[in-house]
């Protein structure tokens, strides 16, 4: 008996036809994923022929060209589910045609109720063209809107050089960099040398002491006398930080009034007082990523040394008028000339905020005690006012250097550059002649009562520096003062004398 080979329906052959006349690549997929016919605009685009590609799994076309485990994933969703795969992109190398870009759509057909009866159209597009055009185009726009807002900036900065004052900006990163660049070049002409001028003992183990802090963040107290170079310390840690390429922000906290520290430290929301008629940006905000230097913090008021404690500990605060909590990325350094312990004792000053201010303090030493400095000091700023008022002075006499050498200094280096500066403007010749007869005060003048712990601080500090800071062993500090090598220590601790050497 002779069996007649199953044929496939009409419609189907009538499908397989039409195929052929699509012109865009497509194949028919069976139950197993196998290709059961592709049309004739597949083989033109992959370059491929009918023996090997019909009855040949989809993905081990191409040299696995089609192996893409999402693109299974989906195939089988689509005979699973009935589901259907609409603009599916993928981006793979074909083999022949090299990395193109298609875009695939893929649906179930049915021409049996049979499950293993169902067949998968398969089309294939391919957007390469289009989709590089595309990107080109996004990049192209991406740069000519980073030129645009770039120029946009520009110009508005030269708007408000040519008004000569700040207007309200656009945005915050705006403010603080315009903010930055004032105040960089501020400091720059308030401290017109990059360095500290001296070789005394006393200055090298200031030096030390920065160079020992100055790659950390820890925050660090400056203490000395008024006129000594608390801010030029300041300047060297922050130059030699990795916060170097930011702004060093200063407020002198003795300088501005008590009503206006607080805005001018954390800043002010529009209307936020009578007379705030804009938005004022803090200095705390201006300092962000950058050093800020409060000078004279012993005469910050009371009532905002615990919101500057709160940006210590948290960095964090509010401007005036806003209950927003803005954060800071910046490192403190503080300076004063007062007794801070003292302070705290009288109730002027909180203990919580000298502890976070006291991690590592650097005592600047008065002029009279760098003595050695001060022909190094002289010479330097006779060349520079002598050079600001286009005069030459070229000797300086051996008794005038004498007499410097010999004065006490008690405005320290601010008071020696003022006597230097009326030297050279009563010099009408090369030879420097002192306008001022600086005399030793009398005992009466000159002498203000001290503590005892005081008195014993700077005895100690004295026999320290003359033996070179040897703690123990013969001429040493403990040999000339009488004292054991752990009560000396005991008392150098006590009374804050940090050691040089051990």
């Amino acid at each position: 008996m002779i069996v007649d080979k199953p044929r496939r329906p009409v419609f189907v052959e009538v499908f397989f036809n039409i195929l052929g006349s699509i012109r865009q690549p497509l194949l028919v997929l069976d139950y197993d994923l196998n290709v059961v016919k592709a049309n004739r605009h597949y083989y033109m685009k992959f370059v491929s022929q009918p023996a090997q590609t019909e009855g040949q799994s989809l993905f081990d076309l191409g040299n696995r060209s089609w192996d893409m485990p999402r693109l299974k994933e989906l195939l089988a969703a689509v005979l699973l589910e009935n589901a259907v795969i609409n603009d599916f992109e993928v981006e793979q190398d074909f083999e022949f045609i090299g990395r193109r870009v298609m875009r695939l759509n893929a649906s179930r057909i049915l021409y049996r109720k049979s499950a293993v009866s169902q067949l998968i159209l398969l089309s294939v597009e391919d957007v390469t063209d289009s989709e590089l055009r595309k990107r080109n185009l996004e990049e192209l726009v991406d740069k000519r809107t980073v030129e645009c807002v770039a120029a946009q900036d520009e110009a508005e900065k030269r708007r408000e050089a040519a008004e000569g004052a700040l207007a309200e900006i656009q945005s915050l990163k705006e403010q603080l960099e315009a903010e930055r660049a004032y105040l960089q070049e501020e400091i720059k002409l308030e401290n017109n040398h990059e360095r500290i001028v001296g070789q005394s003992d006393g200055l090298k183990y200031v030096l030390y002491k920065v160079e020992q802090i100055a790659s950390s963040d820890t925050t660090v107290l400056i203490l000395g006398e008024t006129g000594t170079g608390k801010e030029l310390v300041a300047r060297a840690i922050h130059d030699l930080s990795l916060r170097k390429n930011r702004a060093l922000v200063k407020v002198n906290c003795a300088a501005l009034p008590a009503n206006l520290i607080e805005s001018e430290l954390f800043g002010h929301e529009k209307g936020a007082f009578t007379g705030s008629h804009a938005k004022h940006i803090g200095r705390f905000e201006v300092a962000n990523g950058g050093t800020f230097f409060l000078d004279e913090i012993g005469e910050l008021p009371l009532e905002l040394q615990g919101k500057l404690l709160r940006v210590l500990q948290d960095g964090e605060f509010e401007r005036l008028g806003s209950t927003r909590t803005i954060k800071v990325d910046t490192r403190i350094v503080a300076a004063t000339n007062r007794n801070l312990e003292e302070e705290v004792r009288k109730g002027r000053f909180r203990e919580d905020l000298w502890y976070r201010l006291n991690i590592f303090p650097i005592t600047m030493p008065p002029l009279r005690d760098r003595q050695d400095d001060i022909p190094l000091l002289v010479e330097f700023y006779v060349e520079k006012i002598a050079k600001r008022m286009g005069k030459r002075i070229e000797v300086i006499p051996a008794g005038v250097m004498n007499a410097l050498q010999q004065y006490h200094w008690p405005g320290n280096i601010r008071e020696l550059e003022n006597v230097l500066e009326r030297a050279v403007i009563n010099s009408s010749g090369p030879k420097l002649r002192l306008a001022d007869e600086l005399k030793k005060p009398s005992r009466d003048l000159c002498s203000i009562p001290k503590t005892l712990a005081a008195v014993e601080r700077d005895y100690i500090f004295q026999v320290l520096e003359q033996t070179k800071w040897k703690i123990s062993g013969k001429n040493s500090a403990a040999d000339i003062l009488g004292l054991d090598r752990s009560t000396l220590r005991a008392r150098m601790n006590k009374l804050n004398i940090n050691m040089q050497k051990s």
